[in-house]
């Protein structure tokens, strides 16, 4: 039977890309010379610090700039909250999450019920499979599904006949 998954992933090429594209400009920027104003990256979360609150505003504006430019959903970026220092020292973590939470698979599944679509879904983990009697059925449900706003960043893999 035809299926496919519903899925919520990030491109890691693009969001070190976007970080490195951050950091030349970071160091190229006049207002940032000799300050000790930094981007680091751990897997998918990108950590900022900044010698005051405000070059921390501009540092977040510059990463989240060049995430959105590379084409990150901006649905995938939690930009979290600074954390300033009694000195003035601001730091602040940039999160890019991946995966369906349950509550968000729960309102994916109950739409496509909703529809009376002829298909069935299930959640596996952190992805929804939907599967049908044939390709058209399940092209319905892709509309649909991109059609309506979800809260996360929303992919479609694995199309099997």
């Amino acid at each position: 039977m035809p299926s496919f998954d519903i899925v919520s992933k990030v491109n890691s090429m693009e969001v070190e890309n976007a970080v490195s594209q951050a950091k030349k400009e970071l160091a190229t920027r006049f207002d940032f010379k000799g300050t000790k104003a930094e981007i680091t990256q751990e897997k998918l979360e990108i950590k900022l610090t900044a010698p005051d609150a405000y070059k921390m505003k501009t540092l977040v504006e510059i990463v989240v700039g060049k995430l959105a430019k590379r084409g990150i959903s901006m649905k995938s970026v939690d930009e979290g909250e600074a954390d300033l220092s009694p000195l003035g020292h601001a730091r602040q973590s940039v999160k890019i999450k991946e995966g369906i939470e349950a509550s968000v698979a729960k309102q994916i599944t109950t739409f496509i019920r909703d529809g009376k679509f002829k298909v069935t879904t299930s959640i596996n983990g952190d992805e929804v499979r939907v599967t049908g009697k044939n390709r058209d059925d399940l092209q319905a449900v892709i509309a649909a599904v991109r059609g309506k706003d979800f809260p996360v960043a929303l992919a479609f893999v694995n199309f099997r006949d």
